[in-house]
This record gives structure tokens, C-alpha cells and sequence, in this order.
């Protein structure tokens, strides 16, 4: 009986010889086993506004906008900003990951499709006044319920970078952070409430004892007490943080201050949101190159200190350290590339200078500084993925790595060049 007769089909296509048949198959099945996965789509952020109240607020507004969509690109989101409280009942709700609140709380129309929204299953984020209120009755959910505070009872005054106590070390938004970090200047609200007392908040950071007196204004300081800063509720997917309120000069209306100075705040923020959008909390790598225009923060993982140019030296010689990380251009460094995946490091302090190993040397502990760029090989470094943000720097000259000596955790040790080990004290996060 000829193949295929008896009602069946036949099995292989004529004129197709089987070998070539099972050729094609095979390179079928290697196709989809050695192609990568497709990249995940970025989650989607959105956060409302009002931008209307207290110059401070409504820079901080401004600062955010220019702050989250570059921050948004480097770590899997999308951000977008919005004055239309509407939204909050509108159908899309659904598709944000995130909602936050820079500035307000919505007004009394929205606030039963917020409550929607979070019973729901809705994340939120809410920075500093989004709390506010002198009356928590008048929504009782959100501010007695949701967020647990309360009434608003104190500030301080002026606005004050402050060190804060991280309260909660197991919490994906506190990973990788140390016991404390410094802040970004803020001012400071306290409640009428005591957190501590509520069994359903968990409080990830407050001001630390070392930090008092808090605020510069003697009849608006504290001196002593607990200050809650950050906190989650447990019951939802939240987190609040007491900071949002630049440094301002009321008389000029100019900004004096970022809320995003601050490289471990940015951090806790970041891995915030990634685990309010169920994202896990680390931060993932940088997506594509580093930029050659963007002014990035260095962070030591051992440390958590910013890599630093001593008093904020722009003379040749000035030593490079690490301290504790403020915001300041002695803090910010440009990548330049030069050929071969090397690059210079220019500080904002004096952008002509790169890190410079000292007298070309190829020794271990060989000090780094900053001198004019004259393209030698110890003013190049190459910078090496670990995966999870963080890189080693490799010098060209001597194949060594950027070190903290003896992995210190102390401000003002001059950084070193060392052979290249793996170890946290040769590993750094490029915060921008």
C-alpha cells in the first residue's frame, strides 16, 4: 500500500527528504531555547500633584519631575506626573503599578476611589505633606487608619540634612543600606500619634538620637524624643516618608537644596518602589551604557559612603576619599569614554581633572587623586558589571581595582588602588 493511503495523511511533505526535515526541526528547537527571553515591559508610575501651597512644596514638584524619569529609565519604570485627581477613579487606575502623592492628599471627591484603589490591591508612595492635616477626622481612613499618624503636631525649622536610624534592616526598601544614612535636607514633621503603638506600622527609619538638635530655629527644634521618618502599613502596599521639602530661599524663590541629593535616600526610594510595584526591592543595573552626560554619585557597597574629593579640593594632588554622601560636586563624577571600554572620571568640582593614580604607579595602596587630564593610562579605568547596579573599576595602567584600604567604614580614607579581589569594599553603585 502506497504511504498515506488507508485515509491517513502522510507524514512528511513530499519532495522533503526526512534528514533536512529533521535539520529544520532541530534548528527550530535551538532557536527557541538559545533565544533570550523577551525584556519585561517597564511597570508604569503615577503620581498626582497640586503644585499650589509653600514655595518648598511646589519646588519639590519641580525637583521630582526632573528627578524620576531619568531615574524611571535606569530602573525598569515609567514615571508620569499629573494634576488630574480624577484619575484616581478612572478606569486606567488599573494599569499604574504605583501611585504616589508629592504634595496633597486628593480632594473629598477621589478619596472613596483611593480607598478603592488600595483595598484593591493598589501601591502607594507619599512624601512629606501628603500626611499633613490638623483634622484627621475629616478622612479618618486615610490619615488615622491608612497611614496611622494622624494629626499633624510639629515641625522644624529651617529645613536640615539629618542622619537617620534605619529601624527596619529586613525590609526590601532598606536592603543593602547601612545602619544609618545621611538625608537630604527636609524639613521635619512629627504627629499626634506614636507609631510605635500600632501594631499593623512598621517603622523603617527615624531620626537618629546623634542628629539633635534637629532644625536651626532654637523655638522650632527637637532635641530629644522619637521621629519617625519612613514606614509601611502593613496591611497594604504603602510606604510614606516624612522628607519632600527643598532648601529655599523664600525671598528669591530659588532652590537651595534637592530632595534627591541624597544617594541612599535615592536608594530606599528606588527599591521602594520597585517592591511596591512587586518588583523586588533591590536596584537592578543601570539599562544600556553609562551615560557620558550625566553627573553620577559613587557609592562604596561596604561603606555606603560617596566617593569624595577632600574639602572639596579643585587643586591637582587633592586626595580622593570617601565620606559620607551629601549632594555637593565634590561628589559627582562624569564618565568620559576613551577607547576600549575605558573612561575618565571627572569631578564637577573641576571637570578638566580625572582620578589619577598618584606617580603612575602599578604598586597595591598607590593613592588616588585628582590631576589635569593629560590621557595617561592611571587616569583611565574600565568599568566592570557585577550585576545589581554596582561595578569595580579597573585601572588601565596597572590592571588594579579602586579600593577603600583595609575596607574601612571611616570618613576621610583616601582610596587606594588594589589587586582586584571581589570583595564589597572594590564594589560601587553609580547613583545619578
Amino acid at each position: 500500500m502506497a504511504r498515506g493511503a488507508g485515509g491517513h495523511p502522510p507524514r512528511f511533505k513530499a519532495g522533503i527528504p526526512v534528514k533536512r526535515l529533521f535539520a529544520s526541526l532541530f534548528g527550530l528547537v535551538l532557536i527557541a531555547v538559545l533565544s533570550p527571553p523577551a525584556q519585561a515591559a517597564p511597570f508604569k508610575v503615577l503620581a498626582f500633584y497640586n503644585g499650589t501651597w509653600d514655595a518648598a512644596h511646589i519646588d519639590f514638584t519641580k525637583d521630582a519631575k526632573e528627578w524620576f524619569p531619568s531615574a524611571a529609565a535606569q530602573n525598569g519604570f515609567t514615571w508620569e506626573a499629573t494634576t488630574d485627581w480624577s484619575r484616581l477613579s478612572s478606569s486606567t487606575i488599573s494599569q499604574y503599578k504605583v501611585v504616589m502623592f508629592l504634595d496633597d492628599a486628593p480632594p473629598a471627591s477621589q478619596r472613596q476611589a483611593f480607598q478603592n484603589y488600595m483595598n484593591n490591591g493598589g501601591a502607594w508612595l507619599g512624601f512629606h505633606v501628603s500626611a499633613f492635616t490638623t483634622d484627621p477626622n475629616s478622612w479618618s481612613w486615610y490619615y488615622n487608619t491608612f497611614l496611622g499618624s494622624g494629626a499633624f503636631a510639629t515641625n522644624t525649622w529651617g529645613p536640615t540634612a539629618e542622619t537617620l536610624k534605619i529601624e527596619n534592616r529586613d525590609h526590601p526598601s532598606t536592603a543593602g543600606l547601612p545602619a544609618t544614612i545621611q538625608s537630604s535636607v527636609s524639613e521635619w514633621y512629627s504627629w499626634s500619634r506614636d507609631l510605635r503603638q500600632n501594631p499593623d506600622i512598621s517603622i523603617l527609619a527615624s531620626i537618629d538620637a546623634g542628629s539633635f538638635p534637629v532644625g536651626t530655629d532654637p523655638n522650632q527644634q527637637w532635641r530629644s524624643g522619637f521621629y519617625p521618618i519612613m514606614w509601611t502599613n502593613t496591611k497594604y502596599k504603602m510606604l510614606y516618608t516624612n522628607f519632600g521639602h527643598n532648601g529655599m530661599n523664600y525671598s528669591t524663590n530659588t532652590r537651595t537644596s534637592s530632595t534627591f541629593a541624597s544617594a541612599q535616600q535615592n536608594q530606599w526610594l528606588i527599591q521602594g518602589i520597585r517592591w511596591l510595584a512587586g518588583e523586588g526591592g533591590t536596584t537592578p543595573p543601570p539599562t544600556g551604557p553609562i551615560s557620558p552626560t550625566t553627573w553620577y554619585t559613587v557609592v562604596n557597597e561596604n561603606s555606603a559612603k560617596c566617593v569624595d574629593a577632600r574639602a572639596a579640593g579643585t587643586v591637582n594632588g587633592t586626595a580622593i576619599q570617601q565620606y559620607t554622601c551629601n549632594g555637593t560636586a565634590a561628589q559627582r563624577y562624569q564618565f568620559t569614554p576613551t577607547s576600549g571600554g575605558y573612561y575618565r572620571i571627572s569631578g564637577q568640582g573641576n571637570p578638566v581633572q580625572a582620578l589619577d593614580v598618584t606617580n603612575v604607579s602599578t604598586a597595591d595602596n598607590a593613592p588616588i587623586q585628582t590631576w589635569t587630564y593629560g590621557g595617561g593610562n592611571n587616569q583611565q579605568w574600565l568599568p566592570v558589571a557585577e550585576g545589581d547596579g554596582y561595578y569595580h573599576f579597573v585601572n588601565r595602567n596597572s590592571g588594579k581595582c579602586l579600593d577603600v584600604p583595609a575596607a574601612s567604614t571611616a570618613n576621610s580614607v583616601q582610596l587606594v588602588q588594589y589587586t582586584c579581589n571581589g570583595t564589597a569594599a572594590q564594589s560601587f553603585r553609580l547613583a545619578a
